[in-house]
């Protein structure tokens, strides 16, 4: 049901959610609970783009999934890519999360030590994607391209979203807002510096997509990326410096509010 409620009233009930749950309780509730278990920057680069990969289906699966991975992993995602043994790459191929499988994972490992070893880090291949293609569209065909630049089996190609087929690409967009947003509570890491806040996209799902069109923030009704750029549009309206911050308002009351009253 759409919400009957003017510009200003809006902003503020919104800025008054993101500061509800853009707070440090809201890492244990969170995905991002994975990726904060590190100090090391690649550790947390890792870490946080396979979480961000495997977030679909109920957190809680997720969270146990994610860690579960970390084990297999060492609780040393870097060093595991790099030194990896053939026992290893054993236990990493029983791992599951859903349609997410041990070939799958094989994989994406294979891919991300060849991303740091070869091009520099996850860091530097987003920052050389946004720095050719100025906006957030051509950063993840970019990345896309280069993640996929190995060879592989055409299974792999699903779990990395394709924004030039209209993916929303809400995992991507999610780890993008883990890695650049810097806020002071503390959930987000703002490791990057060299992507701007501004050029964020939302991580559009069912929980954010929902709210946004019951608020009248959204009127296009499938979840894709035409829709991604209508809602970012919509939230630059509230904050042109920091948009994505409004994914903590829209996602909070969704998942933790019945947002229909």
């Amino acid at each position: 049901m759409e919400k009957s409620i003017n510009f200003q009233q809006l902003k503020l009930f919104l800025d008054e959610r993101v500061s509800r749950y853009d707070c440090p309780e809201f890492i244990d509730t969170d995905p991002i609970q994975v990726p904060h278990q590190f100090r090391r920057k690649e550790d947390i680069e890792i870490a946080a783009f396979l979480t961000a990969i495997l977030s679909w289906g109920q957190r809680k699966s997720i969270i146990k999934n994610a860690n579960q991975l970390m084990g297999i992993m060492n609780h040393a995602p870097f060093d595991f890519l790099s030194y990896a043994s053939n026992a290893d790459r054993n236990r990493v191929a029983q791992f599951v999360h859903r349609t997410f499988n041990g070939d799958d994972c094989l994989f994406f490992l294979d891919s991300l030590k060849n991303i740091y070893l070869e091009y520099g880090g996850l860091e530097t291949v987003f920052n050389e994607g946004y720095i050719s293609e100025g906006t957030i569209f051509g950063t993840l065909s970019y990345f896309r391209n280069r993640f996929l630049s190995i060879p592989h089996e055409k299974h792999v190609r699903k779990h990395i979203a394709d924004v030039s087929a209209n993916a929303s690409a809400k995992r991507l967009n999610m780890f993008l807002r883990w890695m650049v947003r810097h806020n002071s509570s503390g959930v987000d890491f703002g490791l990057w510096k060299n992507i701007p806040a501004s050029s964020l996209m939302l991580p559009l799902d069912v929980h954010t997509g929902d709210v946004a069109r019951a608020y009248g923030l959204l009127s296009r009704k499938q979840n894709d990326w035409k829709a991604v750029e209508e809602i970012t549009t919509v939230l630059r309206a509230f904050d042109a410096s920091d948009p994505i911050k409004y994914d903590f308002a829209l996602f909070g009351i969704g998942a933790f509010e019945n947002h229909t009253n």
